[in-house]
């Protein structure tokens, strides 16, 4: 394939990307007001207000961009692999998806976490720190941005085994190195936990810090399962 062709079949994988995302989007607009309930659950019984006349319709674009994403993401992923398939062999394929089904299996895990375990534990605690002497006015758009950016971070969080091994099997990391740093990557991870926490309360970082730490040992487990494969691989075409 020259690279001209390779140029066409790029723009037309981001036009089926853009398509994709677009259609996302479109579904997601007209449920916008039931994503919205769906992302107040973890809030339990709120009312949420807006304060300018253009919040309703940035609210609601808000919400068609999450969606839109979020249900794009399997084709985008899927455009991706095609797009580099030909530079992999019969059995490298395989292998691509799996990783690709992993990537998507551990977003969706992350996302999950953050919605029912840690975002009712962080906004109850945030609403009881008025103690009876404010009345909650919560923004519809300030609301909607929290929880999206939130759980986001988690299902970006929940990604660290695969990138890390990404990176084993690119060459740049050793799993005797991820061991031998493992107080700087926990000091890393507790530092995460911290930024991404909606209320800074020691128990829901824990509750943060917890999987991600368990992910990272995971990582290394992983590692040396592609090293070790590696090393066979080598041994057997010697």
């Amino acid at each position: 394939m020259t690279y001209l062709q390779h140029l066409e079949e790029l723009r037309r994988r981001i036009i089926v990307c853009i398509v994709a995302v677009s259609a996302g989007c479109g579904v997601s607009w007209i449920f916008a007001w039931d994503i919205l309930d769906i992302l107040k659950g973890p809030a339990g019984n709120i009312t949420l207000h807006y304060l300018k006349p253009m919040e309703p319709f940035l609210v609601r674009f808000k919400l068609t961009l999450f969606g839109g994403v979020l249900l794009a993401l399997p084709v985008v992923l899927f455009e991706v692999l095609a797009f580099l398939s030909p530079a992999l062999k019969r059995k490298d394929r395989s292998f691509t998806i799996a990783v690709m089904l992993m990537i998507l299996a551990f977003f969706s895990a992350g996302v999950a976490l953050g919605y029912y375990y840690i975002m009712p534990v962080g906004i109850t605690w945030l609403l009881d720190l008025a103690a009876g002497q404010m009345s909650p006015v919560l923004s519809a758009s300030e609301y909607v941005s929290f929880a999206g950016w939130f759980m986001l971070a988690f299902g970006i969080a929940f990604e660290t085994p695969i990138f890390i091994w990404m990176l084993v099997a690119l060459g740049v990391l050793t799993p005797e190195q991820l061991r031998r740093q493992w107080r700087y990557a926990y000091i890393i991870i507790l530092l995460f936990a911290a930024v991404i926490t909606p209320d800074w309360n020691p128990i829901t970082m824990l509750m943060v810090a917890v999987p991600m730490v368990l992910l990272y040992e995971m990582s290394i487990l992983l590692a040396r399962f592609t090293v070790g494969k590696r090393k066979q691989v080598a041994r057997t075409a010697g």
